[in-house]
This record gives structure tokens, C-alpha cells and sequence, in this order.
């Protein structure tokens, strides 16, 4: 019984102060008008964050945004319940990822689009709850912080392997933070940008308030020490050639058309991008090109199997015995029996096709479909993909004229263990050749170059980013872009690029950061836990 009246007071909100001159009846309508606004502007000012949020990643230069993004959540979050800050985190997702994902739709309107969005503004809700949980503690921005990247890491393993889009360290390629993905990986960037946004709130918040001077200056340290700790890494971020150098060269051939139907004239792609290593090989003849010591095809660039296809065969063997030095050709593998393979295939001048490399992290609901027959009840298009694809198992580094060039195929740039095995496998150079004709003209390639921005910064390598219809890049190990192609256009990048063997702290720590956060995230929920106990006893 008396459990029962302690709850039930707990949860009685506190009664308004009349003041002279209100009678008794005009009080609770007063708050109960001050409770309804205050209802709508909490969702409000959710759905504006995850905008300023949104804004803050590329094409856009507006990193800058984010940190102030994560303060208005955490205004929206403070003080609340589990339950309201899953609803707030739920909002939040949607003003976030709404805007950010809607290149899915491209091709399969927006079925597709809302389903991913919902699925994944419901995890970001659950990450905000967790949030609310631990928003009471002393020093709660750094266990809030924690608390988002184990969110992100949720995020990047579940459902269906997990979709690590959008993540916090990805909209920072330009920012101040960017040296701390070398020292401990994006889910320490991460946390370095939400812990300065919540920072920001707090301070905001103590500020007005008149705090203790050790509250103020924790508040202080939760904006300052991620910025300064940005800045004590950057000697940590270098280009310097280890290992020598070697003349890389990226093709981009183009395609007929863009849109889900790019390889509706798979030969024609092929022929693209073999006309354009011609090209390449008379530029080099002329002298109006240096020669490069290996050439990286995109993903897809030979969707016909040239290992059962004779004439696709005969193509690419021309085109690389021509150019005259090892080529990677991305290609699709159609065995007589089990799931297609994406693969990449070395491609030797002399000796033909001598290694291959299968992706590993297929991508559900694009390469391979996840409860088929389910989700043909809402959309149609499920039936483009008619046969899974399978995942590799090995990372997969080529000799390519003496260069470790390891292969990270388009969506396996989202995943920290995708790269980092790569690079451990002996990597001195990370190729992601892609195919974003898929998804048109949208940010999707924009978004997608910056996490290839973050992968050179974390390891501390080259990173070619070859891709049938752009935007193709080389990418030096500080992360800065020193050529690119224009979308849509045939074209060669042939660079002189750094050699690069020492790993990164970020390398060979590998997911213990990530691990050190969860558990700090889970501290703190043990350490809320503990204090709704002990208040419960008190009263």
C-alpha cells in the first residue's frame, strides 16, 4: 500500500502556485494551455534538430551545425521520461533521416524510403530513451554521448546486418574533430560531436541557472575538451609517403542511362569503361597523361560474367593488355548453382584474371532481398533483385605492381570492420569502387565520398574512389580531395599517390573504443537505475 501512495506521488505533477488576483478555476487552465504548448514545442523543436542535423552533412561544408543540432535534442530530451524521449528521438529521426535518405526513392518511389526511414527513426527513438534515462546524472552530456554511440552501433549491426548511414562522424569530413577517427575510429568522432552538443546545451542551461562553479566549469569541459582533443590529433593525420609512390588511375566509363535500368545495356557499360582505359593507354602514348603503374575499375563497370562470357572476356583482355599494367574490374559472377557474386577481379596484362575479391557486406533489400514474399505485398520492385547476391568472406588486398590496393566495395565503406580488416590484411592503398548510377543525380555520391573522406583520415591511406557514373575521386590520407570527376561524364583521374604501412591507433585498437563507449553508456544507465532506487527507499 505504501509502495503504491510513493509511486503514485512520484508521478503526481507538481501543483501550480496561485498567485493574487488568479481565482482557483482559472489556474489549471492556465497550466493545462502551458502544458499543451509546451507538448506541441518539445516534437517541434525535435523535428527542427534533426533538420539542422541534416544540413550539416555534405554536399553541404556545415559540419559545424551538428554540434548545435545535438544541443537542441538535448534541450528536448532533459528532464523527460523514457517514454516521452523515445517519442521525441522518434521525431527527431524523421526531420533527420527523411531528408538525408530520400535518394532510396530514386527508381521505387517512396515506399522503400519511408519503410528504411521509419525502421530507422524508431532505433534512433530507442537511443533517445536511453538518453532521457541518463539525463540526470552529474555529468550527464558525457553519458549521453555514450549513450548515442552505442545507438550508432545498434544501428550499424541491426536488423539485416545493419545500416550504418548517417552516422554522426560521417557529416564531419571538414571538421575540426576529423583527426580523432585516427586515434579511435568514428565511434570516438562520434562521441567527440555529441558530447560538444550536449556540452552546448548544458552550458546553456547552468549559465542561466547561476550553478556551482564545479557544474559551470564541467559544463565548460564538456564543449572545450572534444574541440581541444581535435585539435591535440591532427599530428596524428599525415600524407607522407612511406613506402614510396605510385601512379594510381581511376576510370570512370559512364552509363546509357541513369535510374535502376543504368544497366539495362550491360555491354554498353562495359564498352564505356573499356573505351575510356583506351583512351587513357593513347593519352599515355602521346605523353598527354603520365603512365600509371595500376588502373581501378568501378563496381559493376562488367556486369556480364567474363568467365562464361567469351566477348566480355575478349573486351576487357584488349583494354588491359593495351593500358599495359594491372587493372581491377568490377564484375558480377553468375555461378551455375547458389547466389551471385559481387566481385572484383585483378586482371592481369600477361596472365589474364590471377585473383578475385567477393564482397562481403551485401546490402539487404538492393543486392539480396530479406523476406521476399513479404515485402512484395508492398512493393513490386523487389522482384528487380531476381537472385540474391552472396557475401564473401576474406578482405581482399591485390598486387598491383608491387602496391597493396585492398579492395572496399561501395556500401562496405559504411562499416568500420569492413575497412579495418582491409587495411590490417596489408592494405598501403584502400580502393571503394562503386556504383551510384542507382540513385541519379542525388546526395547519395556526396554522402558517400565523405565517408571515404573519414575511412582515409582513420587509416591513414589513399582511398580511389572509382565509380561508373561519378562523382570519382582520389582522396589522400589526410582527407583531403586532390581530384574529381563532374557526374555523368567519362573521364580518367591518373594521380601520383602515397605509400603508406603504419597503422593508425585507430587501426590496431580497432572496435575497443567503440566497446569502451558501450560500456560507459551502460554505466550510466546502471548508475541511474541505482539512484531511482535509492531516492524510492528515501521516500
Amino acid at each position: 500500500m505504501s509502495s503504491s501512495v510513493t509511486r503514485a506521488a512520484e508521478s503526481e505533477p507538481p501543483r501550480p502556485v496561485e498567485r493574487a488576483g488568479r481565482t482557483d478555476s482559472e489556474a489549471p487552465a492556465a497550466t493545462g494551455s502551458a502544458r499543451k504548448g509546451a507538448w506541441l514545442a518539445r516534437p517541434a523543436l525535435a523535428a527542427l534538430a534533426g533538420v539542422l542535423l541534416y544540413l550539416s552533412f555534405p554536399p553541404r561544408p556545415l559540419w559545424w551545425l551538428a554540434p548545435f543540432a545535438l544541443a537542441l535534442l538535448g534541450g528536448c530530451l532533459r528532464g523527460r521520461r523514457a517514454r516521452a524521449g523515445f517519442g521525441i528521438g522518434f521525431v527527431f529521426g524523421l526531420g533527420y533521416l527523411l531528408p538525408l535518405l530520400v535518394w532510396t526513392s530514386e527508381g521505387v518511389g517512396p515506399v522503400p524510403w519511408i519503410a528504411l526511414v521509419t525502421l530507422e527513426a524508431l532505433l534512433i527513438g530507442l537511443t533517445c530513451l536511453g538518453i532521457s534515462l541518463v539525463g540526470r546524472l552529474p555529468a550527464w552530456p558525457v553519458f549521453a554521448a555514450a549513450v548515442w554511440v552505442a545507438g550508432e552501433a545498434l544501428r550499424a549491426r541491426a536488423p539485416f546486418g545493419g545500416f550504418s548511414w548517417g552516422r554522426l562522424a560521417f557529416g564531419q569530413a571538414d571538421g575540426v574533430f576529423v583527426p580523432l577517427a585516427a586515434l579511435g575510429g568514428t565511434p570516438l568522432l562520434s562521441f567527440a560531436v555529441a558530447l560538444c552538443g550536449f556540452g552546448l546545451y548544458e552550458a546553456a542551461r547552468v549559465v542561466r541557472g547561476r550553478p556551482a562553479r564545479s557544474a559551470a566549469v564541467l559544463a565548460v569541459l564538456t564543449v572545450v575538451a572534444p574541440i581541444g582533443a581535435g585539435l591535440a590529433a591532427r599530428p596524428l593525420v599525415s600524407d607522407a609517403a612511406e613506402d614510396g609512390t605510385a601512379v594510381a588511375a581511376v576510370i570512370q566509363g559512364n552509363v546509357p542511362r541513369a535510374g535502376f535500368d543504368f544497366n539495362a545495356q550491360r555491354r554498353q557499360v562495359l564498352d564505356n569503361h573499356a573505351k575510356r582505359t583506351l583512351q587513357l593507354a593513347e593519352d599515355v602514348k602521346a605523353g598527354r597523361a603520365p603512365r600509371p603503374d595500376f588502373v581501378v575499375w568501378p563496381e559493376n563497370s562488367s556486369d556480364i560474367d567474363p568467365y562464361t562470357q567469351p566477348d566480355a572476356y575478349a573486351v576487357i583482355d584488349n583494354a588491359v593488355k593495351t593500358i599495359g599494367v594491372p587493372v581491377a574490374i568490377g564484375s558480377v559472377l553468375a555461378p551455375e548453382t547458389g547466389p551471385l557474386r559481387n566481385t572484383m577481379i585483378l586482371w592481369d596484362p600477361v596472365k589474364g584474371p590471377v585473383d578475385t575479391y567477393d564482397k562481403r557486406k551485401i546490402q539487404p533489400f538492393g543486392e539480396r532481398i530479406p523476406m521476399r514474399s513479404f515485402v512484395r505485398l508492398f512493393s513490386s520492385d523487389v522482384d528487380r533483385v531476381r537472385r540474391d547476391f552472396g557475401p564473401g568472406k576474406e578482405p581482399g588486398v591485390f598486387d598491383m605492381a608491387g602496391s597493396g590496393v585492398g579492395m572496399v566495395t561501395c556500401y562496405e565503406a559504411a562499416f568500420d570492420d569492413a575497412v579495418r580488416s582491409t587495411v590490417r590484411a596489408g592494405a598501403q592503398v584502400i580502393a571503394v569502387p562503386s556504383n551510384n548510377a542507382t540513385f541519379g543525380r542525388s546526395q547519395m555520391t556526396y554522402q558517400q565520398l565523405a565517408m571515404d573522406r573519414i575511412r582515409a583520415v582513420e587509416h591513414s591511406r589513399t582511398v580511389l574512389v572509382p565509380v561508373t557514373s561519378g562523382v570519382s575521386a582520389v582522396i589522400r590520407p589526410d582527407g583531403t580531395i586532390v581530384e574529381q570527376t563532374k557526374m555523368f561524364t567519362a573521364d580518367a583521374l591518373v594521380t601520383e599517390i602515397p605509400l603508406r604501412s603504419t597503422q593508425t591507433p585507430a587501426t590496431r585498437l580497432g572496435p575497443l573504443p567503440e566497446y569502451a563507449l558501450v560500456l560507459l553508456a551502460a554505466g550510466g544507465f546502471g548508475a541511474a537505475l541505482f539512484r531511482r532506487i535509492r531516492a524510492r527507499r528515501a521516500a
